[in-house]
């Protein structure tokens, strides 16, 4: 048994994580070349290695001919004479197996062996990693942060280093060099030079794998996230659905003295994280994804995906947020263009008559939202 061998393949295996029948066939055809670089060709040359014991066997398939005349090409062809002394059992026109010993290539044909093994090595590493990282598209992964490149970070993800460009970085995020950080792999390329790997800090749905993996409701479908909106670095607003009518989903996302959106908010360096409750009702789900401001009407269109919102006066400003923050995420929260109005100014309106309009949708209001159009938070604020 060729105990250097197995063990050499041992380590490669556990350390590379590259199959021993993939090595097998490395060393296989770098056999071939080396014979091909000493004899001119290797078309008949065959190499066998014993999976078990790593000894190996490399011939040549020669023709028997009668004389040493007769032999045109002595790589392909071996004379009777020579050839009963392999074999006794020889005949003209048989193919005879003729050892080849590895031992007598020139160092030119061992070093090109060398290199043809350890070029695969390499693509198998490649490959190896690329495929370990690929699994990991679209999922979170942690990195320590290595170095500055331009604008770009270099982030290690283990066995690869993944590049965290200035569009992927959320504005005012500073990182020092071995810190710790959670990214979001946007894409895995297989290039020459190996895996190139893209992350980001600013996709949503870092912050959708960052609850699955710190809820565990989440992560066993108990409780769904049914939509997302993001502006990174500044706030986040997720819609999530209970499929246990006993399992409080915002409750279960929250946690025990907030501990676990606590957790999730340190990871994003102090972003807000606002969580609803999700609704097939338009007006249900606008009305919550307003929130905290306080709602009296909402009309949705589900036809035309539009929305109007009556709020009170002092309510306004904390419905639209600062810089429109606020009903723009519940506008990408819910799906809907939402117009928001002061009860002054939908009063105010040109042909508009508030108690006309509370009129017309009291009825479905009462139905319970069977069309899904109205939402009426408190009828007792709409008559002050």
């Amino acid at each position: 048994m060729n105990k250097e061998l197995m063990e050499a393949l041992d380590i490669l295996e556990k350390e590379k994580e590259i199959s021993k029948e993939t090595l097998f066939e490395a060393i296989e055809n770098s056999l071939l070349t080396a014979c091909k670089n000493h004899f001119g060709k290797a078309d008949n040359v065959k190499v066998e290695i014993d999976r078990e014991t790593c000894d190996f066997l490399c011939y040549a398939e020669k023709e028997v001919v009668p004389t040493a005349e007769d032999v045109i090409d002595d790589c392909l062809q071996i004379a009777l004479e020579d050839a009963k002394e392999l074999s006794t059992k020889a005949k003209v026109g048989d193919m005879l197996r003729v050892e080849i010993k590895s031992k007598e290539f020139g160092r030119i044909a061992t070093m090109n062996a060398k290199n043809v093994i350890l070029q695969k090595i390499r693509e198998e590493e490649r490959s190896v990693i690329y495929n370990q990282y690929y699994e990991k598209e679209k999922d979170v992964v942690t990195g320590v942060v290595q170095r500055y490149v331009g604008r770009s970070i270099s982030i290690n993800l283990g066995k690869a280093d993944a590049m965290l460009s200035e569009s992927e970085q959320v504005r005012g995020e500073v990182f020092k060099p071995t810190e710790r950080i959670k990214v979001y792999i946007l894409e895995v390329k297989n290039t020459p030079k190996g895996p190139r790997i893209n992350v980001s800090r600013t996709h949503p749905e870092l912050v959708k794998r960052l609850f699955e993996s710190e809820v565990t409701e989440i992560k066993d479908g108990t409780v769904e996230i049914k939509s997302i909106a993001r502006e990174a670095g500044s706030r986040t607003k997720i819609a999530v659905w209970s499929n246990n009518p006993n399992v409080d989903a915002v409750g279960a996302c929250v946690g025990m003295n907030s501990a676990r959106v606590n957790a999730i908010v340190e990871e994003l360096r102090g972003e807000k994280i606002d969580i609803v409750n999700w609704d097939e009702n338009p007006g249900n789900l606008i009305q919550n994804a307003l929130s905290p401001a306080k709602i009296v009407a909402v009309f949705a269109d589900p036809d035309e995906k539009t929305a109007k919102v009556v709020v009170p006066d002092y309510q306004l400003s904390l419905a639209i947020g600062k810089e429109g923050q606020n009903a723009r995420l519940a506008a990408r929260l819910t799906g809907y263009k939402i117009d928001i109005k002061s009860e002054t100014q939908a009063k105010d309106a040109p042909g508009f008559r508030y108690e006309d309009y509370m009129d017309e949708y009291e009825d479905e209001y009462e139905e319970g939202y069977e069309d899904g159009e109205f939402y009426e938070e408190d009828v007792e604020t709409e008559n002050e």
